[in-house]
């Protein structure tokens, strides 16, 4: 609770900056960066030399996938009962389940499940959440995107060389290798920047605003996403008898918001920015809500 607090605490520092003026208008793309190609990595190089490849690894290699299929279905099925327009349709196919499982997901696992839930973290966003980006979300792209703006080939080598991906790469390669002292402390140092920089450009980029046409589909999405998808993958695991800390943050992460990067690309593929980024951001501020409450369930 006292980390979830202070998750809070540094949302709320974010907000404070948007409003004054000393501030640039993309200080919260900065401090994004510094997290993507800085912090991120520090903590997988971390983590992954705590890898361990056992069963209690095939559920975050599995589970995301199959969120995929069943978050999916739920949309092209509500966007057929509905009739929501095509724009909607493909929006929605994009944002719900592709998931924010490594800038929201690491700081909100450490903050309920401690540092021994970010192992399984890491495979569940590099195997899962990465490749579903960049194979699905490179197909739906081609298929609802309204121009030529959106090179597929530019968004799956941009998954592929995804800065976290490397890490995930070096830190396999260097298994057998114990990092120096002065390394290994450099690396702790700059993976505890992580949680400040996140929340912070988050609580930044926190803006909503909604017109009643998108009321409709941004409820369904966001239910699907923060409560059904997540109740929907606990209930399967506890059905096939799967219990234990990887499968919990598997099934935490999977109540995970919206991936920003995501919602970008569909509004730069013309697929209603309006909706796209009011899904990103009302989603990530009612997580702070739905996440709790998913970590007290589990």
């Amino acid at each position: 609770m006292e980390q979830f607090i202070l998750i809070s605490i540094f949302v709320a520092i974010g907000a404070l900056f948007k409003r004054l003026p000393v501030f640039p208008e993309d200080t919260d793309q900065v401090l994004n960066m510094f997290a993507l190609y800085i912090a991120l990595p520090a903590v997988i190089l971390i983590k992954v030399p705590q890898l361990s490849f056992s069963t209690d690894m095939i559920v975050p290699a599995v589970l995301p996938w199959f969120m995929l299929v069943f978050s999916a279905a739920l949309v092209l099925w509500m966007g057929k009962l509905f009739k929501w327009s095509r724009e909607v349709t493909g929006v929605l196919l994009l944002v719900v389940p592709i998931g924010n499982t490594s800038f929201m997901g690491v700081p909100m696992v450490m903050a309920f499940f401690g540092e021994q839930g970010i192992p399984p973290l890491i495979i569940y966003d590099q195997i899962g959440t990465m490749l579903i980006f960049a194979v699905y979300g490179s197909v739906i792209l081609a298929m609802y995107g309204s121009d030529a703006k959106i090179k597929i080939s530019r968004v799956v080598s941009r998954a592929l060389l995804f800065p976290p991906t490397l890490a995930l790469f070096a830190g396999l390669a260097l298994r057998s290798w114990p990092y120096p002292a002065p390394v290994f402390d450099s690396l702790q140092m700059l993976s505890k920047m992580l949680t400040p920089l996140v929340m912070t450009a988050i609580g930044f980029q926190l803006k909503i605003r909604l017109s009643p046409a998108i009321l409709h589909p941004l409820g369904y999405g966001l239910a699907i996403k923060l409560a059904v998808a997540p109740i929907f993958a606990l209930g399967i695991c506890r059905l096939m008898g799967f219990y234990g800390l990887s499968v919990d943050v598997s099934v935490f992460e999977a109540g995970m918001p919206p991936m920003v990067t995501a919602g970008a690309l569909a509004m730069a593929a013309g697929l209603m920015p309006e909706l796209a980024a009011a899904t990103i951001s009302l989603g990530m501020i009612i997580s702070f809500m739905t996440l709790p409450i998913l970590y007290n369930i589990i």
